[in-house]
């Protein structure tokens, strides 16, 4: 699943050739993504200018001229964002086609249809971003906030890191390397880190999210950015996906246990 770097790359690569042009067309060739695809709401956006493009944990969201009209977008589990010429060759997966002013095209592509692209009045906060917690790359996520947060909470740290509710956007390749960096084990129970190893944790939270977003996000197989091309932070992960391979500190040997329904990756040496 596309990650917040990943939102992030995109959000970044799609601004130069979003903002100030106006759109043409739209066609939906599907009914339905996650969600029913309203395709009436979408022909509100044409003769409309994108005036802007914005990131709320894994969602983006495009504003136009018009104040009550605005798309929000979720990519899914597979989806992608590229512009195009308007001659380019359409991918089976295409799914919903905007073009603009200057002849470009931008195409939502998603193989497993998981994702979502519904138009929003920006003005009030939609349900989807309703009880979304703070930004991780924001002032408000402190190691004294995790701290805090994580007082009543007996489920794994892991999973209270990667609860939306507590920091936005923290997925679970990023959760597990920042986990490793930090020292802690991912299936401790969020209650029982102290305050120091919750600002060691926020840190590295940060310290991940930043580095994959300059490296233009994590390369899956499925995820390509604006411009068609793979990121290339896999490289440089250090646990997630080497369950069986020496830990990068210590040799000893990479786990993986099932955490909160998600694969989590470990040293069991160097994490307690």
């Amino acid at each position: 699943m596309p990650e917040l770097p990943e939102v992030e790359t995109t959000r970044a690569g799609l601004e130069p050739h979003l903002i100030g042009h106006r759109i043409a067309q739209i066609e939906s060739r599907v009914a339905k993504l996650r969600q029913a695809v309203d395709k009436q709401a979408l022909q509100q956006l044409i003769a409309r200018q994108f005036t802007a493009i914005r990131r709320r944990g894994k969602y983006l969201i495009i504003d136009s001229d018009k104040a009550d009209t605005s798309l929000l977008i979720h990519l899914g589990m597979s989806g992608s964002l590229r512009i195009v010429p308007l001659t380019a060759p359409r991918k089976t997966h295409d799914h919903i086609l905007i073009t603009l002013d200057n002849t470009q095209q931008l195409r939502f592509h998603d193989p497993r249809r998981f994702g979502s692209f519904a138009v929003i009045d920006p003005r009030q906060t939609p349900p989807q971003l309703a009880r979304l917690g703070p930004e991780p790359l924001s002032q408000d996520f402190t190691g004294d906030y995790f701290y805090q947060s994580s007082r009543k909470r007996r489920s794994a740290v892991k999973t209270h890191l990667m609860n939306q509710e507590t920091v936005v956007g923290v997925g679970n390749i990023y959760a597990s390397e920042a986990l490793f960096l930090a020292r802690i084990h991912p299936n401790r129970p969020a209650n029982s880190i102290s305050p120091s190893e919750a600002e060691r944790l926020v840190q590295q939270v940060k310290a991940e999210l930043q580095r994959a977003i300059a490296l233009g996000g994590t390369t899956l197989r499925d995820f390509v950015q604006p411009d068609g091309t793979n990121g290339y932070f896999q490289q440089s992960l250090n646990v997630y996906g080497r369950a069986g391979e020496a830990c990068p500190n210590c040799a000893a040997v990479i786990e993986k246990q099932s955490i909160g329904q998600r694969n989590s990756f470990f040293c069991p040496h160097c994490q307690r």
